[in-house]
């Protein structure tokens, strides 16, 4: 019993003497062992919000884990440091990809090297086509249309709506349509695919848990816990993607089949990577087709849909940017419907043939030239991504010992974390209102101005910059355009609103609103 007194006070004495060591450390404090892990556990379901706590007090954290350290940065200049000035000491890196292996294989997410270089190259050439800009802008008002005719339909019977849910569903049929030429009509409710949806959710998150979880190996080669979700999540995801490939391939083979070749085939990203797979020399195979689709699918669905989630909660919130966000597309309206001489009158709004008529009409008028004159619209969108960014957080791996520009030494084998939540609320980066939401901070006579990528991180920057930028952007602005200049929407009384800790940065109970037509 002595002995075992002895011991246990040597372990107390060494545990109070590390944390004593500690007291002024301006980070996390740590364990022996398992370093910070317990206080992420804890802070798990608000750690964006507590990475904001320490990062206003230092703008550089680091956080021990027990096989890894994190370096949290904030600054811009540590910031261009690590995506661009050093960019090649700074990749995705083995630790993140065994983290999201199992969901993005070797797509462009989650890969490096050759293998990314190559994807890059191949959308790069893609989405700087004129052509699929153009079918983008038809199939984003196409279905900015149709989910207008659901809230439409909802605005009548004063019936509540997901708002989240809705832009989810919303999005997947556009980059399944964009992306890889097929319909498959998810804003329908109750359909198979639907299960796709649900199932990707799951794994995203399961898979944001391993950035904490030390044992989610061990969990895995049981098959138990979140693990064995994951597994059943994956088979779904699986079913549905290979599903995706196999129709494609049918309808690209009968194109060549056709007499009438020219005008059945499809120019979509995911054809051109078929094309590139059936290369002589190509090792492409169904699984590398299978992580560029669910590669896509989490930029072209997932990042679109949040940002306009949190968009529309922020225009509600704020009834002088809705009022004026509708008066900029008010004026548009009258604007291009003299130049294409139509009329657009006022419409009753109990008679839903007029009013849908005349919604018609008014997306017939936008697109991408006159979305680009809403330098409003494209403010709010833009200042929405400053504090909701669609990625919260990107961590990049470290290939050799590093200094950051802030003195802040790094070690093979770690990680670097940029922040844009965190860079979005920070004083030293937006000025004492950073946690307001101020579109005009955007705006400088009336037109908009662009801030440092390594400040305004929402796309990324450097060598891996969003490809799709532009592309995302024309879709919120088309659907933000019809929405809001028809809609006045009002959240449901109770509803809490708060984020989902996953790799996107998704409401943890969607966004229950109500809606109302505006003429």
């Amino acid at each position: 019993m002595s002995v075992f007194v002895v011991v246990a006070c040597m372990v107390m004495s060494w545990l109070f003497l590390h944390r004593w060591s500690q007291r002024n450390k301006k980070g996390p404090k740590t364990w022996p062992l398992v370093g910070a892990a317990i206080e992420q556990l804890i802070n798990f379901d608000r750690m964006h919000d507590w990475l904001v706590e320490y990062l206003k007090v230092s703008r550089t954290v680091v956080v021990p884990m027990p096989f890894t350290t994190y370096t949290y940065i904030a600054d811009p200049i540590n910031v261009e440091h690590v995506l661009r000035t050093n960019f090649s000491n700074y990749p995705k890196g083995e630790t993140y990809h065994s983290y999201m292996e199992v969901l993005l294989g070797d797509g462009i997410f989650n890969s490096d090297g050759e293998i990314w270089k190559k994807q890059r190259k191949t959308a790069s050439f893609e989405f700087a086509s004129k052509n699929l800009r153009d079918f983008s802008t038809v199939v984003f008002r196409e279905y900015s249309l149709k989910l207008f005719s659901i809230l439409c339909q909802a605005s009548f019977t004063d019936q509540q709506v997901d708002m989240q849910e809705l832009l989810m569903r919303m999005t997947l049929d556009s980059i399944c349509k964009v992306g890889f030429g097929v319909e498959i009509g998810t804003l329908a409710p109750d359909l198979p695919e639907n299960r796709f949806a649900q199932a990707f959710d799951m794994a995203n998150i399961i898979v944001t848990l391993r950035f904490i979880d030390p044992l989610w190996k061990l969990k895995k080669f049981l098959n138990i816990g979140y693990e064995a979700m994951l597994d059943k999540s994956i088979k779904v995801i699986d079913d549905f993607t290979y599903s995706v490939i196999r129709r494609r391939k049918a309808e690209i083979s009968d194109a060549r089949n056709s007499l009438d070749n020219n005008n059945k085939m499809k120019h979509d990203i995911l054809s051109r990577f078929i094309e590139i797979s059936e290369d002589p020399g190509s090792e492409s195979t169904d699984k590398s087709l299978r992580d560029v689709v669910l590669n896509f699918v989490i930029a072209g669905r997932d990042t679109t849909a949040t940002t306009l989630t949190w968009a529309i909660y922020m225009i509600l919130m704020h009834e002088h940017v809705s009022e004026k966000l509708c008066m900029e597309l008010e004026e548009l309206e009258r604007e291009r419907a003299k130049e294409a001489k139509i009329s657009l009158q006022q419409c009753d709004i109990e008679d839903s043939n007029s009013f849908n008529e005349r919604v018609t009409k008014f997306a017939g008028l936008l697109n991408y030239d006159s979305l680009g004159k809403l330098q409003y619209l494209h403010a709010v969108v833009t200042e929405t991504l400053r504090l909701y960014p669609a990625v919260p957080q990107d961590p990049k791996g470290v290939l050799q010992d590093d200094i950051l520009p802030d003195g802040t030494q790094v070690k093979a084998g770690g990680m670097v974390t940029y922040v844009p939540y965190s860079m979005g609320r920070m004083d030293y980066n937006w000025g004492a209102d950073a946690e307001s939401f101020n579109p005009e901070r955007w705006l400088k006579d009336g037109n908009f101005q662009n801030a440092s990528p390594f400040k305004f991180t929402a796309f990324q920057a450097g060598p891996r910059i969003c490809l799709g930028k532009d592309s995302a952007y024309l879709q919120m602005k088309m659907a933000l355009a019809i929405l809001c200049r028809f809609f006045k929407f009002s959240l449901v009384q109770n509803h809490p609103v708060k984020y989902r800790m996953m790799t996107i940065l998704s409401m943890a109970h969607g966004l229950k609103v109500t809606v109302s037509r505006r003429l």
